[in-house]
């Protein structure tokens, strides 16, 4: 090695390659925590888009930080719309199942709906 750089390596130049690794290794874990921040910000708060507040925040990231602000934004957007699709009770189960299958959690078992019989069908007419 001396040969080819002319001098010989001590101990500080590797102490500096080894804190300069580190520097690189830190500012990387940092900008995967940041980017992910929206997303677990959103899913934190129950909020209904909260897989595609996590897509903006990593995508936000990279080119400008533009987007990655509107995530961070639209994370901690108020979450009491109701959608009128929905009763309330089904719009927050759904939400539930949703932040389980986001978290990587098994949804607890849910009881099925009662079926009901079809039109002009019932248990007097099959029994005639």
């Amino acid at each position: 090695m001396t040969q080819l750089l002319g001098f010989e390596l001590g101990f500080w130049d590797y102490a500096t390659f080894l804190s300069a690794a580190l520097l690189v290794l830190f500012a990387v874990a940092f900008a995967v925590w940041l980017a992910g921040l929206p997303g677990r910000i959103a899913l934190a708060r129950k909020h209904p888009e909260a897989e595609a507040v996590k897509l903006l925040g990593w995508a936000g990231l990279l080119p400008t930080i533009y987007p990655w602000v509107q995530a961070l934004i639209w994370a901690f957007k108020p979450t009491d719309v109701i959608d009128i699709r929905r009763f309330p009770r089904q719009e927050a189960e759904a939400i539930e199942v949703e932040m389980d299958r986001l978290s990587d959690k098994e949804a607890p078992p849910r009881p099925k709906a009662k079926e009901k019989p079809a039109h002009g069908t019932t248990s007097e007419s099959t029994t005639r």
